[in-house]
């Protein structure tokens, strides 16, 4: 069966190596980055992947178009830490815990250390999000385990306040 020629940014679902885009065409391959098996090379003649969106293949993407869709699966699908910037307030600033018992030393952690800590986890969760989504997992386990990682955002959401951006914050379940 001849199938239309996929074009840059074409998203696929290939039987063994998941979710990807296409990045670039060649005369007997697509080039393919899929999520967790990085850029592999797929023959044009290849039919047993699933079409999740199709550009057409003429349809011409500039430099800066195509590395910002690159950054894009880069930032959502690797353990790449992204930059998120520390609430102004709190810059330079000194989180202390306090134990009860005035026997026992309290402990200095600067605001900027736990925050990153904070972030990492953040950015873990939404590699463990997209690996259970590209999973050989049934559906009711995928959305099971989706509603685990909603709830550990919920929880996580008294951490906001650290945020300089409304958009870095955590979400939880919404009512």
């Amino acid at each position: 069966m001849s199938q239309e020629k996929l074009g840059i940014g074409s998203r696929v679902k290939h039987p063994a190596y998941g979710n990807g885009a296409i990045i670039r065409l060649h005369k007997a391959a697509y080039e393919c980055c899929f999520m967790l098996y990085g850029i592999k090379h797929v023959g044009l003649d290849y039919d047993k992947w699933e079409i999740v969106e199709a550009l057409p293949a003429e349809e011409t993407v500039s430099f800066s178009e195509a590395e910002k869709s690159l950054m894009k699966i880069l930032r959502n699908f690797s353990d790449i830490t992204e930059e998120i910037p520390l609430g102004d307030r709190w810059q330079g600033g000194m989180m202390i815990l306090r134990p009860e018992d005035d026997s026992l030393k309290e402990k200095e952690i600067p605001i900027e250390t736990f925050f990153h800590k904070i972030v990492m986890v953040r950015d873990r969760l939404r590699v463990m999000e997209q690996r259970i989504n590209s999973s050989a997992l049934t559906d009711e386990e995928k959305v099971n385990l989706q509603q685990y990682i909603t709830r550990i955002y919920g929880s996580l959401t008294t951490f906001n306040v650290l945020f300089k951006h409304k958009d870095d914050s955590f979400v939880g379940e919404k009512s």
